[in-house]
């Protein structure tokens, strides 16, 4: 918020929302320029140039100059080494491992159990597709 220009910005990680609120703390870089480094470059090869302070990666950077890499890798290397690790993506077993136990709990099922039917379902062939998954998992709770 300034006095001429009310801005809201959205990012799909908090990891990124950290990177740009590090980034606008840094000398002569504003929010356009910030955002213009986080769609340039991931943020994992972002902090990873910043803890090596590596300029010319981030000179790569449309819009990043010698001068303002530098001062990004001075005023945040230490700043981004405490910065948390990337968090592993789950894969897409996984991620319908989760919605198939969501699902059972939504239906009426007692955690503990839904998630030993999960289980033993993802242990063996998991189904692709979520419906299939779904019914695996009710035919083991049932059976």
């Amino acid at each position: 918020m300034r006095e001429d220009t009310l801005a809201l910005y959205g990012f799909l990680t908090e990891r990124e929302r950290s990177l740009f609120l590090l980034l606008l703390g840094v000398t002569g870089i504003g929010p356009r320029v910030a955002l213009t480094v986080l769609s340039g470059i991931p943020p994992t090869e972002l902090v990873e140039a910043l803890r090596r302070q590596d300029v010319r990666r981030l000179v790569a950077v449309p819009g990043v100059g010698k001068k303002t890499a530098e001062r990004m890798v001075l005023e945040l290397a230490e700043k981004v080494a405490n910065l948390p690790g990337e968090a592993p993506s789950k894969t897409p077993a996984a991620v319908a491992s989760d919605d198939v136990l969501s699902a059972l709990v939504n239906l009426g099922y007692k955690k503990a159990e839904a998630e030993r039917a999960v289980d033993a379902v993802a242990r063996g062939t998991a189904p692709e597709d979520f419906s299939a998954f779904l019914k695996e998992a009710l035919r083991r709770m049932t059976g």
